[in-house]
């Protein structure tokens, strides 16, 4: 997990993040890699697309219009049924922007805005288990 300032992009700091994904599975042994990663549109580059090609991850992630050009006008291969399932993210995504404390970043300090995070997302679990 990594906390980045709030006017930094999550693209900078995407290859690192990717390095720490673990797939849990039922049975046998733990996947280190996931078989796909979606993003949208601001995660379209060719160092985001070279690094998930060079691990063997295909990209769900859409062209941006002025990337169409630059690839001679042939669109990369794009999986929209797996793009949509993208929305259980950004659900979650604007539920935590509903916690008003998250929303404005009261908490200055990254360890404790992390830790608002982490019992926001614990409050909204046990909502959800009763």
């Amino acid at each position: 997990m990594s906390l980045t300032p709030g006017q930094r992009h999550d693209s900078t700091c995407f290859e690192s993040l990717a390095q720490q994904v673990r797939i849990v599975r039922t049975s046998g042994r733990r996947r280190w890699r996931p078989k796909r990663m979606a993003g949208d549109k601001a995660y379209s580059c060719r160092r985001i697309r070279a690094w998930l090609r060079s691990h063997g991850i295909q990209g769900v992630i859409p062209q941006k219009e002025n990337e169409r050009r630059s690839h001679r006008g042939r669109p990369l291969k794009f999986d929209r049924d797996a793009y949509r399932q993208r929305n259980v993210v950004e659900r979650c995504i604007g539920w935590l922007k509903e916690n008003r404390r998250i929303a404005c970043r009261y908490e200055k300090l990254a360890i404790n805005y992390l830790g608002m995070l982490k019992l926001a997302m614990v409050q909204r679990y046990l909502k959800l288990s009763i």
